[in-house]
């Protein structure tokens, strides 16, 4: 087994695991009364992660890697576990938003309104360079880059609404 199939084997159980995890953070928001927003475009961040993992398996099960990039996508995901963990019961891979309460100030938060999202981009560029895919980082960084676009006005827009 390469070294390359071990970290795509990993990324795909954390990946796995983090909706799982997520599923069952939206169903007790739901059930305290939280809203969804943005669940239009949901799919379509999906379906770009989904591909970019996909593609990754199909591009560079085999490929040599490069350990620098690999240990900085290691620490991109301490930043997503921190986001995680900041974010306890309350976060989600969804818009999901609980009226009348109050934003999350801790944690990396205290330095960026939106740390997961840029964790996530990292990691879209990141993880592809450390196998050797310099067009593959910058086509799904592109793509993430118009998504995001509309998921953090999105968001922001929902993030306002329930703190008022």
């Amino acid at each position: 087994m390469t070294l390359a199939v071990i970290v795509l084997a990993l990324v795909t159980i954390q990946r796995l695991g983090e909706l799982v995890l997520a599923r069952a953070n939206t169903r007790r928001l739901m059930a305290r009364g939280a809203v969804e927003s943005g669940a239009e475009h949901y799919g379509f961040i999906v379906a770009l992660h989904a591909a970019w993992l996909i593609g990754l398996w199909l591009l560079a099960w085999d490929r040599p890697v490069n350990l620098p990039l690999l240990l900085l996508f290691v620490l991109l995901q301490a930043g997503r576990v921190w986001v995680i963990a900041t974010l306890g019961r309350r976060w989600t891979t969804r818009i999901i938003t609980l009226p009348g309460e109050p934003l999350v100030r801790k944690g990396p938060f205290r330095f960026v309104s939106h740390p997961n999202y840029m964790v996530v981009a990292g990691e879209l560029a990141v993880l592809p360079l450390a196998f050797g895919l310099p067009l593959y980082a910058f086509v799904f960084t592109a793509l993430n880059a118009v998504m995001m676009w509309v998921r953090i006005r999105c968001e922001q827009r929902a993030l306002d609404a329930a703190s008022t």
